[in-house]
C-alpha cells in the first residue's frame, strides 16, 4: 500500500483516522433480491448533500472484490462522498452485468436495477443527484458505459477501466446531457482487447464516439505521465479533449503495455501499472462535473483550495480557506519547475498564457494539483 499512500499526499489528499461504515444492503428489484455494498465515510453526516459513486465489479467478480481491487475508501474518506458497490447476477456461473453482450442471452434489468438503486439510496442518505458517477473493471467499464447512453438523465460523468461498449450500447447510445468521459485501457489488454473485437468496439471508436457527441475539439492535448515505476513495463499517454459542450471534457489514459487491471491496485497483477492509480485520477476527473457540465466555483467551498477555471486558456483563480501566506511553484509534466510566487491573499491570480498547452503539477505548500492548460 505504499504507492497508494505516496500518491494520497502527492495530490493533497489526507486521511482521517476515524470511523466510517461498510453496510451490505439489498433490495428487491424485478422479482430478484438485488444486492450491494456501500460505504460512508466518517466525514458523512447528512447535514449536506454528497455526490455518489457507483463502482461496478468486473465478469466474475463481485461487489466486495471490486471494493478492495478498484478501491476508492481512502479517497471517500477524505472527499466526502458515498461510495456503493452493486453485486450483479449469475449467469453461466458468473456473476455479471447485462450489457448487450452478443448471445450472452442474459435478460437481466441491471439499468432498471441501478435506477432503482440510485433512488433508494437518495431515500435514506443526503446524496446530490446532481453528482451521481459510474465507474468499473471490465463488464463494469461497459456497464458504466450503458449508463451513460441509456440513464443519462441520473448520471454526471463515467470513467471506464479496461471496459469498452458492445455493438448494442454503442449503437442504441442515446444520452441526453453533454458526458465527461474517461477510458483507462491497456494496449495489450488480452481480455477487452484494445482494437475490438466483433462483442466488442475499440476503444479508439469509443473516444471518437464521445468527442463527436460531446461536441469537443478533434486534436487532443497529450501528456505522456512520468514513468515512476519502470519495472511495470508500462507508460501512460493521456489525450484530452476539450472544448466540448458545457465545458464537458473526453479524456482516455492510454496504458501503453498495459494488460487488463486496474493501474495502482494494491494487488499487483501481472501487467499492473503504477505510474498513475486509477481510482484517484477517476475521482479527479468526476470532482470537475455535475450533470450540467463543469461545476461553479461554489460547489468546491468544502476545500482549502478552489483552483478555476481549470481547464483553463490563459490564467488560474486561486481561492484560498485560510489567510496565511502560501509559497507556490508550477512544474511541467516532466518535473521541471517553470514559476514561482508567494499567495498573499484569499484569492490570487496566476497567469499561464505564455505555456503552451499541456498538463501541469501546482504546488501549494505541502500540496501538489494538476492543471490542464488548453489552447
Amino acid at each position: 500500500m505504499k504507492y497508494t499512500t505516496i500518491l494520497l499526499v502527492l495530490i493533497g489528499f489526507y486521511l482521517p483516522i476515524s470511523a466510517q461504515q461498510t453496510i451490505n444492503g439489498s433490495m428487491i428489484h424485478d422479482e430478484i433480491q438485488r444486492d450491494y455494498i456501500l460505504y460512508i465515510p466518517a466525514i458523512y453526516d447528512g447535514s449536506a448533500d454528497v455526490p455518489l459513486v457507483l463502482n461496478f465489479h468486473g465478469y466474475g467478480s463481485n461487489a466486495n472484490q471490486q471494493m478492495f481491487y478498484g478501491d476508492f475508501r481512502d479517497i471517500a474518506d477524505v472527499e466526502g462522498f458515498l461510495l456503493v458497490h452493486p453485486q450483479g447476477t449469475i449467469l453461466n456461473g458468473n456473476q455479471h452485468w447485462n450489457v448487450g453482450f452478443p448471445g450472452s442471452g442474459s435478460t437481466t434489468d441491471d439499468l432498471g436495477f441501478t435506477e432503482a438503486l440510485i433512488d433508494e439510496l437518495a431515500n435514506l442518505y443526503a446524496i446530490n443527484l446532481d453528482r451521481v458517477y459510474g465507474t468499473g473493471m471490465s463488464n463494469g467499464g461497459f456497464m458504466s458505459f450503458l449508463l451513460a447512453c441509456q440513464l443519462s438523465e441520473k448520471i454526471a460523468a463515467v470513467a471506464s477501466v479496461t471496459g469498452s461498449k458492445t455493438p448494442d450500447t454503442y449503437n442504441a447510445c442515446n444520452a441526453q446531457h453533454p458526458t465527461p468521459i474517461l477510458q483507462i485501457h491497456g494496449t495489450i489488454d488480452s481480455v477487452v482487447p484494445y482494437n475490438g473485437d466483433t462483442w466488442t468496439r475499440s476503444i479508439e471508436d469509443v473516444i471518437s464516439y464521445w468527442v463527436n457527441y460531446n461536441n469537443c475539439d478533434t486534436n487532443p492535448i497529450i501528456t505522456v505521465f512520468p514513468d515512476i515505476d519502470p519495472s511495470d513495463g508500462s507508460t501512460v499517454e493521456h489525450s484530452v479533449y476539450i472544448g466540448g459542450d458545457n465545458d464537458v471534457t473526453t479524456e482516455h489514459m492510454k496504458v501503453i503495455g498495459g494488460d487488463h487491471t486496474w493501474p495502482g491496485s494494491a494487488f499487483n497483477f501481472p501487467g499492473t501499472n503504477y505510474d498513475i492509480n486509477a481510482s484517484m485520477e477517476i475521482w479527479q476527473f468526476f470532482s470537475r462535473f455535475d450533470i450540467n457540465g463543469t461545476l461553479s466555483v461554489n460547489e468546491f467551498d468544502n476545500r482549502q483550495v478552489i483552483i478555476y477555471p481549470n481547464p483553463t486558456n490563459s490564467k488560474i483563480n486561486l481561492s484560498l480557506n485560510f489567510s496565511e501566506e502560501l509559497n507556490y511553484e508550477l512544474f511541467s509534466s516532466l518535473g521541471k519547475l517553470l514559476i514561482i510566487g508567494t499567495i498573499k491573499t484569499n484569492n490570487q491570480e496566476i497567469d499561464l498564457s505564455n505555456l503552451s498547452p499541456n498538463i501541469y503539477y501546482l504546488k501549494l505548500g505541502n500540496q501538489v494539483f494538476k492543471i490542464l492548460k488548453s489552447n
